[in-house]
C-alpha cells in the first residue's frame, strides 16, 4: 500500500513538473514583451527575446529561464535518455540566461555579419546555448515523448499525443532553421524586414510549441480515459 502511494505521489510530482515547464515556456515571450512595455521604457518589441535582458524585465527573463532549467534538471523520464536530455536542457538554459545578449548588441542593431563576429565570446556562448537548447527541446518532443512505456497499452489517445509531439518538434526545428536563414541570408541585405521582428516571433513560436508539448505530456489534454473496473 505504501509503495503504491509513493508511486502515485511520484507521478503527481512528474506531471506537475511537466506542466510547470510548459507554462513557463509559453509565458516567457508574453511576460517579457508586455512587461517591458508597461513597466519600462520599451515602446516596441525587441528584435529577439534575449534582448529583454537589457530591459526592465532582466530579472524576470533570467528568473524564468533559471526556473525552467531547474525543472528540467529535476525531471525524470523513463530511462537514461530523458535524464541526459534534461541535464543538457538545464545547461543550455543557464547558458542563455547567464551569457546574455549584451548592450553592445542593442547599440549595434544595424550590424552586418562581420560585426556579429566582433561582439565577443559571450555572444557566441549565448547563441550556441540557444541553438542547442531549442534542438534539445525538439529532440525531447520528437524522440522521447513519443516513446511508449512497455507496461502500457498503445492507445488511440497516445497516437494523437504522438502526433502533437511530432508537430511541436518539427515547429521548433523549422523556427530555428528560419531564424538561421534570416540572419545569414536575408538580414544582411534586407535589414528593413527587422521592423517586423521576425526573430522574436519565430523564437516565440518555438517556445509555444515547446510549451504545448510539455503541457500535453503533463496530461492537460488528450489524456487516456480511465477504465473503471
Amino acid at each position: 500500500m505504501k509503495s503504491r502511494e509513493l508511486s502515485g505521489q511520484y507521478k503527481k510530482t512528474v506531471i506537475t513538473l511537466r506542466r510547470a515547464v510548459g507554462i513557463l515556456g509559453i509565458a516567457l515571450p508574453l511576460i517579457v514583451a508586455i512587461g517591458a512595455v508597461t513597466l519600462g521604457n520599451c515602446h516596441c518589441i525587441q528584435r529577439s527575446i534575449s534582448l529583454y535582458y537589457n530591459t526592465v524585465m532582466r530579472n524576470i527573463f533570467v528568473g524564468i529561464l533559471s526556473a525552467t532549467a531547474l525543472f528540467m534538471f529535476a525531471y525524470r523520464g523513463y530511462d537514461y535518455r530523458d535524464r541526459i536530455a534534461g541535464i543538457a536542457a538545464f545547461v543550455f538554459a543557464l547558458g542563455i540566461a547567464f551569457f546574455p545578449a549584451t548592450k553592445e548588441m542593442i547599440i549595434n542593431c544595424n550590424y552586418d555579419i562581420l560585426q556579429l563576429r566582433r561582439v565577443g565570446w559571450v555572444r557566441t556562448v549565448h547563441l550556441v546555448s540557444a541553438a542547442l537548447y531549442f534542438l534539445t527541446l525538439a529532440y525531447i518532443s520528437l524522440f522521447l515523448f513519443t516513446l511508449t512505456d512497455p507496461k502500457l497499452v498503445f492507445t488511440e489517445q497516445k497516437r494523437k499525443r504522438n502526433r502533437i509531439y511530432r508537430i511541436c518538434g518539427y515547429i521548433i526545428i523549422g523556427s530555428l532553421l528560419l531564424i538561421a536563414i534570416y540572419m545569414l541570408f536575408i538580414f544582411p541585405h534586407h535589414s528593413q524586414y527587422d521592423r517586423y521582428h521576425p526573430i522574436f516571433w519565430l523564437e516565440s513560436i518555438a517556445l509555444w510549441a515547446f510549451g504545448i508539448s510539455w503541457l500535453i505530456k503533463g496530461e492537460v489534454a488528450v489524456k487516456d480515459k480511465k477504465i473503471n473496473l
